[in-house]
């Protein structure tokens, strides 16, 4: 998982969800919207991945922040805690975080899926779709300033494109969330975990988030 890859991806491109859903949370009110969101999603049987997860992690931080991280998938440690990045890649994921002026608490962060895949393999095109509704209600929520795909899945769909993260990564697109406001900034970088066994690449995901640093100045 979350490696960078020359091959085409396999992730669908975002079509509207066929799910209908309660009204909106009023508008205004981020916190009260992730909760209705949360709500929705229940004890989620909507893809074959319910049958083997511990705990559906929906994400979490700031319901007001300006900056909103993507990944994968959650892992072993994010299945048994219910968190969004709360392993080692987590731990570097805060280090990066930190290394911006902000602290963990300032973002939010969730993944393209909300429940670990068997042995951590890559997400499929169903699991994908049956989450992606909530996903984009959560950014429709939150409407950050800037969103961080973290490696080839997340970036894809943020970016609704099928070229590999190496080709992605350090680019600047548009994210176009409904409702009302303008497309939000999207900056593709490598996953964290792929950090962690390619150190060397940390040096090019540092100067994506000196980019990411001051689009927030704006």
């Amino acid at each position: 998982m979350a490696q960078p890859s020359a091959g085409r991806s396999t992730v669908p491109v975002p079509t509207p969800a066929a799910a209908s859903f309660p009204a909106a949370a009023p508008a205004g009110d981020p916190q009260a919207g992730l909760h209705a969101i949360r709500e929705d999603l229940g004890d989620c049987q909507r893809c074959k991945l319910a049958g083997g997860r511990k705990t559906i992690v929906f994400g979490q931080g700031d319901p007001r922040a300006r900056l909103m991280f993507v990944g994968e998938a959650p892992g072993a440690d994010e299945d048994e805690q219910g968190l969004a990045f709360v392993g080692r890649a987590g731990q570097l994921l805060t280090k990066i975080i930190e290394a911006i002026g902000l602290r963990r608490e300032d973002v939010f962060i969730a993944n393209v899926l909300k429940c670990r895949p068997p042995q951590n393999r890559n997400p499929e095109t169903d699991e994908i779709l049956s989450c992606q509704p909530f996903l984009e209600r959560q950014i429709e929520a939150i409407r950050p300033t800037v969103l961080v795909g973290l490696g080839k899945f997340a970036a894809q769909w943020l970016l609704k494109t099928a070229e590999p993260i190496t080709r992605l990564r350090g680019r600047l697109g548009d994210y176009a969330a409904a409702g009302p406001g303008a497309p939000i900034k999207v900056m593709a970088t490598y996953h964290p975990a792929y950090l962690l066994r390619n150190p060397g690449a940390k040096k090019d995901v540092w100067e994506d988030m000196k980019v990411v640093r001051e689009l927030l100045k704006e």
